[in-house]
């Protein structure tokens, strides 16, 4: 049986410093929702739409295994308004397997994107990315991913370790059912240093400067032999100056 590392939550209150001294952050629940200054009540109520995600028809190694939404959202001095909706473009530079494509996905749903709870969220941790670098606005990038066993095997992140090209990024766990693998790991950019674990609670979070560390998910497995398992979760990037693909 393989080793499950658990989560190094970051201690309640040092998740700014933790961000500063070690390029990245872990939050349990309970500490996202001290950071957020939302109940857990709340918080859940964001998990809307998994089960009803679009099928990624972008994938370039002839996958079926993604399902995805995204949107863009302002962030300034905390308060989060939407933006109008554009394709996704990553640089070859940062996604060797999806760069220089426009992307064009669904939208977040209204029934998600519109909540109080949403805006309170993104901007909470704008304010918190702010705190390293005060660079703001926040063009945020959000997206809702299921990554799912039909093919026998998932992959969260099939373009392998990378960076963003943004400022942060922040990995919500939504859910996992019925699998078996997703290992977060984080490598130090500059240097040889890596850490690797399991996020299993929902909505905790693992939040990173990107011009710092990189980051990947292994593959997936279903833990049965009907195949049937998934792995959700909400990822946000935050990028000072503009959306890529603008400047």
């Amino acid at each position: 049986m393989a080793v499950i590392f658990p989560p190094p939550y970051t201690p309640r209150g040092r998740e700014l410093q933790a961000l500063r001294d070690e390029g990245y952050a872990v939050l349990s629940p309970a500490a996202v929702a001290a950071v957020t200054g939302l109940s857990a009540e709340a918080i859940a109520g964001l998990g809307l739409g998994w089960d009803a995600l679009p099928a990624d028809d972008y994938l370039r190694d002839g996958g079926r295994y993604r399902r995805r939404r995204h949107s863009c959202f302002v962030v300034d001095g905390g308060q989060a308004r939407q933006a109008p909706h554009r394709a996704h473009w990553q640089s070859v530079d940062y996604n060797a397997l999806h760069g220089g494509m426009e992307r064009m996905y669904r939208p977040l749903s209204p029934e998600l994107a519109s909540q109080p709870a949403w805006l309170r969220l993104l901007g909470a941790l704008g304010v918190l990315c702010s705190g390293v670098r005060d660079a703001g606005p926040w063009h945020v990038e959000a997206h809702q991913f299921r990554i799912d066993t039909s093919d026998g095997i998932g992959r969260p992140t099939p373009e392998g370790a990378h960076r963003d090209g943004v400022d942060f990024v922040a990995v919500f766990m939504v859910g996992r059912e019925g699998i078996k693998g997703g290992e977060t790991r984080v490598f130090d950019a500059a240097g040889p240093d890596g850490h690797r674990f399991t996020l299993e609670a929902p909505w905790s979070l693992l939040l990173m400067d990107d011009t710092r560390v990189i980051h990947e998910s292994t593959p997936i497995q279903p833990l049965s032999t009907d195949g049937h398992g998934h792995r959700d979760t909400l990822v946000l990037t935050y990028r000072a100056g503009a959306f890529q693909g603008e400047d």
